[in-house]
């Protein structure tokens, strides 16, 4: 296997771990563990890692990407005696990452935007609505690789958008459903528009909602206080926007999460080798959470 990876690199140039698995039809676990153990290949792996929560997990913290999406999307193997030309297809990557990224970001700005503007002469948005956008975007790590949306299994592009909607205290309830039911409507639109096909995961919540998550006692509320730990202010309201971000570090919970964080990195390096050299078939048959991707969408249920 590494001398097939070998030949085509020395046919193609450095490629990423998708690339290989296009070429080379076999299993990817064992494909990752030949390019990592390879003492001809080296890996450059591209932009960065961050804190996902996996119920599977021990202490719930791992990180994104997975080891998969990693090896797939976001690394480029090359010749170990030849490194520049992996730095410079990794820097060519990198560049098409953010630029994905900053497309979904403005997607998702240009769509809360519209219907702000068809909704404010019933809602007051600016005074009394947050859209907080989340997840890979805000990391610049969006990719657009196709897979299926969970409820249709429709393709969609790559990463969804994350949306965190927060409504002032006093914020009437008819009101809310109205705005939980405009952004349904464009959440649709966006998913089955051919030329579009992008999956926006949401929540709509008070600031009640806000206050009870961050108790941080439960799984679902962990994921909840993650999101809005790591979100950024899209749309709306800034004055709510600062009081939530405020919140995570009175309550510390901010700090809690930087622990998870530090705890997911050393789940991390201790999978990686226990990946690289355990029995395949065990893995495959009892552990393969450890390498493929995990879903983070009890917050958007």
């Amino acid at each position: 296997m590494e001398k097939e990876v070998i030949e085509l690199i020395e046919q193609k140039g450095p490629v990423t771990g998708s690339e290989i698995s296009e070429a080379i039809k076999i299993d990817e676990l064992p494909l990752w563990r030949s390019c990592r153990l390879s003492k001809e290949l080296a890996i450059h792996n591209i932009g960065r890692r961050y804190l996902r929560l996996d119920q599977r997990v021990e202490g719930f913290a791992r990180l994104s990407p997975s080891i998969l999406r990693e090896f797939l999307t976001y690394s480029v193997i090359g010749l170990a005696h030849h490194p520049e030309p992996i730095r410079k297809k990794a820097e060519e990557i990198l560049l098409q990452i953010e630029s994905i990224s900053r497309a979904k970001c403005q997607l998702a700005y240009t769509v809360v935007s519209a219907l702000s503007t068809r909704l404010e002469s019933e809602i007051p948005i600016h005074e009394e609505v947050c859209f907080i956008i989340a997840g890979d975007i805000v990391y610049n790590m969006a990719h657009d690789v196709p897979r299926p949306e969970k409820s249709t299994g429709k393709l969609v592009k790559g990463s969804d958008m994350d949306l965190v909607v927060i409504v002032d205290d006093l914020f009437p309830r008819h009101l809310m459903t109205s705005l939980d039911e405009a952004i349904y409507h464009e959440k649709y639109r966006l998913l089955i528009t051919p030329h579009i096909r992008e999956e926006v995961d949401y929540v709509v919540k008070n600031m009640d909602r806000v206050n009870e998550q961050l108790r941080f006692d439960t799984f679902k509320h962990m994921v909840a206080c993650k999101i809005l730990q790591e979100g950024t202010l899209l749309y709306g309201s800034d004055k709510i926007f600062h009081r939530v971000k405020r919140m995570l570090k009175e309550t510390g919970v901010s700090e809690k999460l930087a622990a998870m964080e530090k705890q997911a990195l050393s789940f991390r390096n201790k999978t990686e080798q226990y990946l690289l050299y355990e029995d395949i078939k065990k893995v495959r048959d009892h552990e393969a959470y450890l390498f493929y991707p995990a879903e983070e969408s009890e917050e958007f249920e």
